[in-house]
């Protein structure tokens, strides 16, 4: 592919930037464009070439990608430009985010803080939020596909699994489908997602970065629930939320992105009494100490004043008599 152009000569392929179990992805230029402009070329290979199997997935192609492409209009979701057929694979044409993705970002910085945490699991979830008033469920959300924009820190779903996974697996009954172990919830595994599938990823991503481990290292009990509370220093209140998103039943989880951001803005409210009471007793504290100074430092000046008097009135008097 490298050297090739793409629709109508438009895209010309740079090099490889991954490849998975649904195709491949590139980095292109768009040649069409006054200055050179880089884009993501990402190829997908249906599994079956049948006739009817092609021409069902390029139905499916067709209908996922304009609900993409709606959704690039949130600016954390990267912009889908295009999407074409050509020889019997589709491909889309995406938006190139200028960042890291949080993979690497793990990688390099090892745990994050609970704050640092909370942090993301907002970014993350107020994207989630905007696609689940979609009613989609985005079924690969990992660290892998989420991008730290370098310009605002702002963190960028760069990828969705529900296109990959209609277009490649038709004309399949069983085999493959859009998800990555430790991520993706049993549910999912058979074949079922719900949005609150999505829920449970987040929720390991959030234990990932907390714990410095990917979810595949995490040990599960007996009743397939992920065991993680004793590898990390973190709040009840937190542990808590977190543990609801990863529950083993989707019925006991949070249904809704909503439902989560809720649950960490009341975190918020239960902490900042908590706060204010410790600040208000030390600021307590330091008043007292203040007025206390500020007597003894007046107590000398009146010291000082009595000394100066009896220095130059009275000592020269003793001093006559």
């Amino acid at each position: 592919m490298i050297g090739q152009t793409l629709s109508g000569r438009r895209y010309q392929i740079i090099s490889e930037l991954g490849r998975g179990a649904f195709g491949q992805t590139y980095l292109a230029e768009d040649t069409q464009m006054p200055q050179k402009v880089h884009c993501v070329v990402k190829q997908l290979k249906p599994r079956n070439t049948d006739p009817y199997t092609l021409k069902r997935a390029k139905e499916l192609f067709e209908q996922e990608a304009k609900v993409f492409k709606k959704l690039g209009e949130y600016d954390q979701i990267t912009r889908l430009f295009a999407y074409f057929e050509e020889n019997q694979e589709f491909y889309l044409v995406q938006e190139l985010i200028d960042g890291k993705d949080l993979k690497k970002e793990f990688t390099s910085i090892g745990k994050l803080s609970e704050d640092e945490v909370i942090s993301l699991l907002r970014d993350i979830l107020e994207v989630l939020v905007f696609i689940q008033q979609h009613n989609v469920i985005h079924r690969d959300l990992k660290t892998s596909n989420l991008m730290r924009r370098a310009s605002d820190g702002k963190t960028v779903v760069i990828d969705f699994g529900a296109v990959k996974e209609k277009i490649s697996t038709q004309g399949q009954t069983r085999g493959s489908f859009a998800g990555t172990p430790g991520y993706m919830p049993s549910e999912q595994f058979n074949g079922k997602p719900q949005l609150c599938s999505d829920i449970y990823a987040v929720g390991m991503i959030g234990i990932q970065a907390l714990a410095g481990k990917s979810p595949t290292q995490l040990p599960m009990d007996n009743d397939d629930e992920v065991v993680w509370r004793n590898l990390v220093q973190v709040s009840d209140e937190l542990a808590a939320i977190l543990t609801k998103m990863v529950c083993e039943q989707p019925g006991d989880r949070y249904q809704s992105a909503a439902e989560v951001l809720q649950a960490l803005e009341n975190l918020d409210s239960s902490v900042t009494p908590t706060i204010s009471t410790q600040n208000t007793t030390v600021q307590s504290q330091i008043t007292k100490i203040r007025q206390r100074n500020s007597f003894l430092l007046a107590l000398m000046g009146l010291v000082g004043v009595a000394a100066l008097v009896f220095m130059f009135v009275f000592l020269p008097k003793f001093r006559e008599g």
